[in-house]
This record gives C-alpha cells, structure tokens and sequence, in this order.
C-alpha cells in the first residue's frame, strides 16, 4: 500500500528527493537574491564615493526592487512549486501576481535608466549631462519605474482585465473540453491530485501590450543607447591613438593628456561593459519569459506549465545576479563589498585615508574634469593614487578639498 501511494505521489508531483533537492536550489537562490542586494545597498549608502555617482542612485533602487522580489514573491512560488498547491486563496494569489508583474517591470526600467545615463554621461558634452540628469530629474525618472508598471500589474490584474475574453475563445475554439471546463480552471485545478494553483494567464490584448511596455520598449531603448556608446568609444580610441602616433617622433613617452584620455577611455569602456552585461543577463534571463508570454495566447495555451515555471524562474533568478555582477566587475564596489565583509578591516579602505592628502589637481580634456589624487607618506615620499575622470559630475571635486 505504502508503495502504491509513493508512485502515485511521484506521478502527481515532486518524490521526497526532488523535493530535497528543488527546495534546496529555490532556497538558495532566494537567499543569494536577499543578501546580494542589500550588500548593494548598505555599500552605497555607507561609501561616500559611489554615494556621488548619481547612476548608483538608479542602482540602489534596482536592488531595492530585485529585494522585493526575493521577498515577497520568490518564497511563495518556492512553496506552491515544492508543496505543489496554492494555499494562500484566491486574492492573495492575484496580489502576488501584481507583485510579480510590477517590480519586475521595476527593474528593466531601471535598467533602461541606467543605460540612458551612461549614455548622456559617455556621450554628450558635460553641460549637456548635467542640464539632462538634475536631481529633480532622476528623482521623477525613478518615481515613474515605480509608478508606471501599476498601470500594468495592479489595475488590471485586480480588475480582471487580462482575463476578459479567454473564456468565451475557449469555448468556441475547443468545444470538446466542455461548457463548464475552459482553460483557466484546468490550469488552475488538478484533478489527479486534488490541488489548485496560481494562474497567472492573460489575453492577447494584454500580452501585447505587457510585454511591449514591460520589456521590448525598454529593451529597444537600451540597444540603441549601448550601441551609440560602443560607437562614441570606438570613435574616442581612434582619437587617442592618432594624437600618440602624432606625439611619438617628437617626444619618448605619450604627453599627460594622452594618459589621461586614455585613462578616461578605458574608464569609460570598462564601466559601460559592465552594464552591458547587467542587461545582457536580465535579456537572456527575462527573454524567454517574454517571448511566451506573447506566444502562448496565439497558440490557445499549449504551452506545457513546466515551461512556464522554468522560464518564470529563470528570469528570477536575475533577482541575485546583479549584486555578483558589481562585485567582480566594477572596483569600487568591490572594495566596498570587501570593507562591509571584512568589518572595516583598514586594508581594503582606499589609501588616501592612510596618510595625509594633499590638494587634488586637475586638469580638462575635451570638456571632461580629471582629478589626480596623492597622499603622503610616512617616508616623506608622493605617491599617485589614482586617477579619476570626473566627467560631468562638478560635485565630485568636494573629495579634494
């Protein structure tokens, strides 16, 4: 009898190995996503310099969004998915499907944000940057990646809009499956094992239009932007190597501008790469979703749930990904990173603290601010610590006095 009920338990769900085993990855995944991101944030709000880098403001609020998911969102499908039902009731099931849909939405605009900074920063001349990113302007930038997916996740989810129609096409389309068994309640009810689930399904007006605002929009925006960026610093190391090749017959080593414009080239290159590939792992986390998302209507829900799920948490968990993305990509917040890990430890705190800093001096190159730091030591001796181009970021330059 005991063996009976175990294969018909391993025919309905998970058997109690997978169930080990799925809990386990979902677990860790949600707890990469909690703690990745809030190291994101408290390394911000603790460090000076990132906190003047006005990209890390849309940065924190990304990981403010992705935290969200990981902890209002994840958890409960991490439950239906190993218990296999949905125990929460109905409305609970569509709040969290709102949930799911705007900070989700949430965070490809934030990615689309960032991109457009970079490229007003890369791209344009420094009074160009600084009259398209004030502060009143990247305060209601982020005030509409918040409010803008409500229009798509909360009002018409909580209406039922994105169901309006399903049934009726149902009925006429498949006629065998019954006038009182339509798509939604075979999806959402399990006769072999007595379950129900969270369904999240939508028509084709709303999958259209859900997935246009919430992610090919955005990502057309963003193409665009990166591209005009790879063209600006493809054009810039051209530049670059023509005034070397004009300053090396006359002199045996490259002028100080020239280390300096290559010195903000590889700046800026290195920075627009990395995120370039935070956005290029939300696509391919993301893309699939999408992609189904508007499929799926056109082909009268075929698509198996597995696939569903797989894809849905595939794009979750793009949630725990970015926090590792900063770490070995981007220098600052990774020493930042350490100095939060390593409770303060001295070693890995920037070297101008360790000695007494000089004034800073600077010098303009095609219409970017760069800083030269020094510190003395105890030695008596200077040494350069680094160099910083601060373009089109004047307050920047309150570090060096």
């Amino acid at each position: 009898m005991d063996e009976l009920d175990a294969n018909v338990s391993s025919k309905e769900g998970f058997g109690s190995v997978e169930k080990v085993v799925l809990l386990t990855f979902l677990s860790a995944v949600i707890l990469m996503a909690i703690l990745g991101n809030l190291l994101v944030m408290v390394a911000v709000c603790r460090d000076r310099q990132l906190r003047k880098i006005k990209t890390n403001y849309f940065i924190v609020s990304l990981a403010f969004a992705d935290l969200l998911v990981s902890v209002l969102v994840m958890p409960f499908g991490a439950i239906e998915l190993v218990q296999d039902i949905w125990i929460y009731g109905e409305m609970f099931c569509l709040v969290r499907t709102s949930l799911d849909v705007l900070l989700t939405t949430a965070s490809i605009f934030h990615l689309c944000c960032i991109s457009l900074d970079r490229y007003y920063a890369i791209c344009c001349q420094p009074l160009v940057y600084r009259n398209k990113m004030t502060p009143l302007r990247i305060a209601l930038m982020l005030g509409g990646c918040w409010v803008i997916p409500t229009f798509i996740s909360f009002l018409p989810i909580m209406q039922g809009w994105n169901n309006i129609g399903i049934i009726d096409l149902e009925r006429i389309s498949k006629p065998r499956l019954g006038q009182d068994l339509h798509v939604i309640e075979k999806r959402k009810f399990n006769q072999n094992s007595n379950s129900t689930y969270c369904i999240f399904m939508v028509n084709k007006p709303y999958a259209i239009t859900c997935s246009v605002v919430a992610f090919y929009i955005p990502f057309l925006l963003m193409v665009l932007a990166y591209y005009r960026i790879y063209v600006t610093a493809k054009e810039h190391a051209h530049q670059i190597q023509m005034l070397q090749r004009a300053g090396a017959p006359s002199e045996g080593r490259p002028q100080p501008a020239d280390q300096h414009s290559t010195h903000r080239m590889r700046t800026e290159t290195k920075a627009a790469k990395t995120l370039c590939i935070i956005m290029g792992c939300f696509c391919l986390c993301w893309a699939p979703f999408f992609v189904t998302n508007i499929v799926d209507p056109f082909i009268d829900y075929t698509v198996p749930g597995q696939v569903w799920t797989a894809f849905l948490w595939l794009g979750y968990i793009n949630s725990g990904l970015n926090p590792f993305l900063y770490a070995f990509l981007n220098k600052s917040f990774r020493r930042a990173f350490l100095i939060i890990l390593c409770c303060d430890d001295e070693r890995y705190r920037r070297p101008s603290i360790l000695g007494q800093a000089v004034p800073c001096s600077t010098t303009t190159i095609n219409g970017s601010t760069h800083v030269l730091r020094y510190t003395v030591l105890h030695s008596g001796h200077h040494q350069e610590l680094e160099k910083l181009p601060i373009h089109n970021d004047p307050e920047s330059l309150e570090s060096c006095f």
